[in-house]
This record gives C-alpha cells, sequence and structure tokens, in this order.
C-alpha cells in the first residue's frame, strides 16, 4: 500500500521534508494499529488513517512541541471511538432485500386485522340465531354436536342456520363492498346454470 502525502505544490522546504518523513516512518504501523482497533477492517482503516492524517496536516504544528507518534495514535484512536459512537446513534442500517423480506409479515398483520374488523362489522347485520351458531362452529372451532349442546338445538338446525348464516354473511360483505371469495362465485354460477 501507498500513501500520497499532500504537499505545499512546490519544491517542499527543510522542515515539510522532515514532516513528509515522519509521516512515512508512521503511517505503516498507525494502519496496522487503526486495523486491529476496527476487527480488521482494511477499508474503515484506511478511512480513519486518511482523516488522522488530514488533521495531523491541517494541525499538528499548532500543538506546540507534541511528539508526532502518539499524537497521530491518539488522532487514530478518538477517531475509532468517534466512528463507532455515531454507529451506535444511528438506526441500523438495512439492505433494501431485508426490507422486503419484512413488509410482506407486516402487511398480512394489517390483512388480518382489517378483516378481522370488516367481518365483525358484517356479523353485527346476521339475526342472533344465524350469528350465535356461527360463532360456536367458526370462531369457537366446536363440532356441529358440541354445537348443537350449547345452543341446546337439533343438529339438522345448526347445520342449517350455519349454511344460512354464511350467505347472509356474504350478502353483508359485499354490501360492504368486500368481493366474494372464487368458491363462493363457482358456486352462484353453477346455481344460475342449474336453474337455466
Amino acid at each position: 500500500m501507498s500513501w500520497t502525502f499532500l504537499g505545499s505544490g512546490g519544491y517542499p522546504d527543510q522542515e515539510e521534508e522532515e514532516f513528509q518523513a515522519g509521516f512515512r516512518e508512521q503511517v505503516t504501523a498507525l494502519h496496522a494499529y487503526v486495523s486491529r482497533l476496527l476487527g480488521g477492517d482494511g477499508y474503515k482503516a484506511e478511512d480513519i488513517v486518511q482523516e488522522t492524517l488530514f488533521r495531523c496536516w491541517r494541525t499538528y504544528g499548532t500543538a506546540g512541541g507534541t511528539l508526532l507518534r502518539p499524537w497521530l495514535f491518539t488522532v487514530a484512536r478518538n477517531l475509532v471511538i468517534d466512528a463507532h459512537r455515531s454507529k451506535k446513534a444511528r438506526p441500523q442500517e438495512v439492505d433494501g432485500a431485508a426490507r422486503l423480506d419484512q413488509e410482506p409479515a407486516e402487511l398480512d398483520d394489517m390483512e388480518t386485522m382489517l378483516t378481522s374488523v370488516v367481518v365483525t362489522e358484517a356479523m353485527k347485520t346476521l339475526s342472533s340465531a344465524h350469528r350465535e351458531a356461527l360463532y360456536q362452529t367458526y370462531f369457537l372451532g366446536n363440532t356441529l354436536e358440541e354445537a348443537s349442546q350449547v345452543l341446546g338445538l337439533p343438529v339438522g338446525t345448526v347445520k342449517s342456520r350455519i349454511h344460512y348464516g354464511l350467505r347472509a354473511l356474504e350478502v353483508a360483505l359485499l354490501q360492504q363492498g368486500v368481493e366474494s371469495t372464487p368458491q363462493s362465485r363457482r358456486a352462484r354460477r353453477a346455481k344460475a346454470k342449474k336453474a337455466a
């Protein structure tokens, strides 16, 4: 790895040559030190070393008698700490593919919530007999026999109430603007063909 140093653009004087010679002696050791601090990330280490050298070039002479090596290593260490702190302060960066993997789950949750609100509103329009039969079987998961025992009705009556309750629920959902399912559309077309 080679390092390019900023100069005055003209012929360097004695002081500037000594300054650049001191840089060249320290850069390799500084890069190795910063790389260790960053866990071996060479690209970030180069960025930190570059920023350290820029700060040194800009302000080193103003410190008044400070030794070059400790000053460089202190500045580099502080820059590593600052980079670590700023990374922790910002939200975690996520690439686009990871974001796309997360969105469908959030949409599914929203879809489930909206569906439950719409179905609840549609259920309110049903008669209490139909609503109770659907509630016992579809929402509580009871069998026909269990639902008939809870409701105190024969199994055939519960079946009938479920059938007519589902039809009424479909009509209520259609009135709310919810399209019917493909299965119910097929069933209606089949009934229409038989009637014709």
